[in-house]
């Protein structure tokens, strides 16, 4: 095990909306699995970048989490350093003392709320683009695990940044679905050849825009481990 990592600081581990119009096709489901260790943890691939859940991974190594500042350090048995000089990590809470701070367990559901979403558009945006067929029961499997995720998210806040950030999930929510209404009834019209044009038709399009913004902006503000606001979302 020592061979495997000593202490993993990680910091940010958040999946986001690409910076571009996504057109991935979408994501498979895969987990890890650590020769020698039982369980697995499961990985997700966004803009071909895989990421792990980090609770699952401290399971199956035995290890243990602990918060320090903007760091999430994980550490494996054995993995401990003697040094005098290495600082104490403390442990902090899933709830944090300051109110506008995000919960534990809120960010890990708006992580899946957010990937959700990019998986709905970006399938979405690589179907119309290919002229592929489109109906609104298609779009509608994605949108449903969408609102899903939203009123898992919405559940799992319990601080008044919590509950503020989710306002903000729900209308890049509500900007995804209207987006996907619009697609859907233009395909209807055979009115998207438009998009096949251009490389950027699409994603020039002001209402991806908007979508796109608020997703980049979501993904840093988790990041912080505290609520902002931004237009982009409104």
């Amino acid at each position: 095990m020592k061979r495997l990592l000593a202490n993993i600081v990680i910091a940010g581990m958040i999946g986001c909306f690409s910076t571009s119009t996504p057109l991935a096709a979408q994501p498979k489901a895969r987990v890890l699995v650590i020769e020698g260790q039982s369980g697995q943890a499961a990985v997700r691939d966004i803009e071909g970048r895989s990421y792990v859940d980090i609770e699952g991974l401290t399971q199956i190594t035995g290890g243990s989490l602990r918060y320090q500042s903007n760091a999430i350090v994980l550490s494996l048995p054995g993995s401990h350093g003697s040094s005098s000089n290495q600082a104490p990590v403390v442990e902090r809470p899933s709830a944090p003392a300051d109110d506008s701070e995000l919960s534990r367990d809120f960010m890990r559901a708006a992580i899946e709320e957010i990937a959700s979403m990019r998986e709905w558009a970006s399938t979405l945006a690589y179907a119309i683009q290919n002229n592929y067929q489109v109906t609104d029961s298609w779009a509608a499997n994605y949108r449903e695990q969408a609102a899903h995720n939203l009123g898992l998210a919405t559940t799992a806040a319990t601080t008044g940044g919590d509950r503020d950030a989710a306002q903000l999930l729900r209308s890049e929510f509500e900007a995804v679905r209207d987006w996907s209404n619009r697609l859907v009834k233009e395909k209807q019209s055979m009115d998207t050849a438009k998009y096949a044009l251009s490389a950027n038709a699409l994603r020039d399009d002001p209402q991806s825009q908007k979508i796109i913004n608020c997703g980049r902006f979501l993904a840093q503000m988790l990041g912080s481990g505290k609520f902002a606001d931004d237009p982009s979302c409104h």
